[in-house]
């Protein structure tokens, strides 16, 4: 076959934008499918509006603290470098700080270091980070059931996001409210999973329906 005439191998099609999501049960989704999860009902959001963005990678674990969710992005990153040119990064974090009684200055120390991380997988980006409220467990079964104090879970859980969206809006990061709806209706049994302590699938889809109203101008993505 001559030159001429020779097929042009077909261009190698462009990867779609890279999600990235960092947190603890609430990230990971404890309790529900994949699917339900909100970084992936996000994602799945934002395609049906068509734009175009890949499944998030997700590093988060049940029960993890500031501390342990920067030790493991470490972990993951010595297992699978993570870029840093992320279009979308989504930061919550800090529940267990609070329940294991950690003080909120050191939270703050340690949320701006990760935040900083988080910007630096955007690419240096701080607008394609959105940093989620901390939901307040203390409307739950599990928290009537265990005896804690819940006017004290929501009055340090309201600091500790005050603290999260001072930083954030500080740096430039979004900083997405969840606390009023996950406190209005967290409650519900059709907003918990089977735990009667983490979020469906459908208090998820909630949060997803709020972040996508925050992830800016996504045509700037590319």
């Amino acid at each position: 076959m001559s030159t001429a005439t020779a097929a042009i191998p077909p261009a190698p099609d462009t990867p779609a934008p890279r999600a990235l999501a960092l947190g603890d049960s609430y990230s990971i989704g404890e309790g529900v499918p994949e699917a339900a999860r909100w970084p992936a009902q996000l994602a799945a959001l934002l395609r049906a509006r068509g734009v175009v963005i890949d499944e998030p990678r997700i590093i988060a674990k049940t029960g993890w603290t500031t501390d342990e969710l920067d030790a493991g992005i470490d972990a993951a990153h010595a297992i699978e470098p993570i870029p840093t040119d992320h279009a979308l990064v989504s930061l919550l974090i800090g529940v267990n700080n609070q329940y294991r009684g950690r003080p909120l200055a050191e939270y703050e120390v340690q949320f701006a270091s990760l935040l900083e991380r988080a910007i630096g997988f955007a690419g240096g980006e701080a607008s394609r980070v959105i940093v989620l409220a901390i939901p307040d467990w203390g409307v739950t079964p599990f928290a009537m059931q265990s005896g804690r104090d819940r006017a004290q879970i929501a009055s340090q859980l309201d600091a500790f996001n005050a603290a999260a969206q001072r930083i954030a809006e500080a740096r430039g990061a979004r900083f997405v409210d969840t606390a009023p709806v996950s406190r209005e209706r967290g409650g519900e049994p059709a907003m918990l999973s089977a735990d009667g302590l983490h979020p469906s699938a459908a208090m998820y889809t909630l949060w997803a329906a709020l972040a996508a109203s925050s992830t800016g101008r996504p045509e700037l993505w590319a």
